[in-house]
């Protein structure tokens, strides 16, 4: 899955300086998604998606933007990306 060798790549990326911090880095965002899972509103719609129906969203935590899709009551994590990428339209 796409989101997970994002997530792996931030990992490795952050490791270099502080495993510890990349640790926390990582948990604080998966947290963050779990949150989405009771309360998917929390967070607004993406911007980066065109015609957007409302059900992609996404959220900046610690310099990466995450975006999501809420669905029948199931989170999919699209992409977890650093915020300094350029941002693309899906």
């Amino acid at each position: 899955m796409m989101s997970q060798k994002q997530m792996r790549q931030a990992f490795k990326h952050i490791s270099k300086d502080s495993p510890k911090n990349a640790a926390k880095v990582i948990e604080e965002i998966v947290e963050a998604v779990q949150k989405a899972t009771s309360n998917p509103e929390r967070y607004s719609p993406d911007k980066f998606k065109t015609d957007n129906d409302g059900s992609f969203r996404a959220f900046e935590k610690h310099h990466y933007r995450v975006s999501f899709r809420f669905t029948n009551n199931i989170i999919r994590v699209l992409r977890v990306r650093h915020t300094s990428m350029e941002p693309l339209e899906y």
